[in-house]
């Protein structure tokens, strides 16, 4: 069963829709949607699990797809374009292999359509250890953190998922802190989240697979994987970025993306 995906839609245009990683929310790709949304009408999507959409026992890329096609129902768009980094990739990829009809073109940024050895295990027991009793701030919560993820900026980035329990609701005094994220499913349902996408016949659209140089999320090994799914599928590679090369090249992303929409 579908959820109710939280959005935040800006510009006007064609329908573009974003769709985070792990661990992520809609403000991950919003320096790419700022540089977009002068010509298509972005739809920046917080995915189930995930940022301040609803909860669920579930999380596959099946229901994640049926998540996204529920958004596109409720907001009377028939087709769209997809754009999805890591996770949110393969999340897309789902969707345009399930649902053809309703994608007009997809862009996936540094992932392959192919099944990953798990390498969040101690990112998830770290989140689910610390413990926010008496943290005040998110700086306390980062010295905390810190016991169990060594990288100050993957524990900045993961403490986006932090957010202040509403006065009213708190039980106590003691904790004023939560993370939005649902983090039981997303541990017991990593494996779900590690597993390739599926699908019955190849999605012939245009599809643009964008690669961090210095990531190895996809590989020439992958190439077989994501030619035979998705045939028209051309990629390009941005020098010096790694994973997360839309943050960290945002304008050499951004004209990748305008540059192959615009020609699909």
């Amino acid at each position: 069963m579908s959820v109710n995906l939280n959005s935040r839609v800006s510009g006007q245009g064609t329908p573009l829709i974003l769709l985070h990683g792990l661990f992520g929310s809609l403000e991950n790709l919003g320096g790419i949607g700022r540089r977009l949304e002068d010509s298509w009408q972005i739809h920046a999507l917080d995915e189930r699990n995930h940022g301040s959409s609803p909860h669920s026992d579930v999380m596959d890329y099946p229901a994640m797809a049926e998540d996204v096609i529920a958004y596109l129902d409720a907001q009377s768009i028939d087709k769209a374009i997809l754009l999805g980094h890591s996770m949110g990739g393969k999340v897309a990829m789902q969707v345009a292999l399930t649902y053809p009809e309703r994608v007009q073109a997809l862009i996936v940024a540094d992932i392959s359509p192919v099944t990953y050895k798990p390498h969040h295990d101690a990112i998830l027991e770290g989140m689910q250890k610390l413990d926010l009793t008496g943290v005040k701030t998110r700086r306390e919560a980062d010295a905390r953190l810190a016991e169990f993820v060594a990288v100050e900026g993957v524990r900045q980035f993961l403490l986006k998922n932090l957010e202040r329990i509403p006065a009213e609701t708190q039980s106590s005094e003691d904790v004023l802190f939560r993370w939005r994220l649902n983090l039981p499913v997303i541990d017991a349902c990593y494996d779900n989240l590690a597993a390739a996408p599926e699908g019955s016949a190849p999605y012939r659209g245009p599809v643009l697979f964008i690669k961090g140089a210095d990531s190895a999320y996809i590989q020439d090994k992958h190439r077989d994987t994501i030619f035979t799914l998705f045939p028209e599928a051309e990629l390009k590679v941005i020098d010096g970025t790694g994973h997360w090369l839309h943050a960290e090249k945002p304008d050499d992303f951004a004209t990748l993306c305008r540059d192959f929409l615009k020609q699909s």
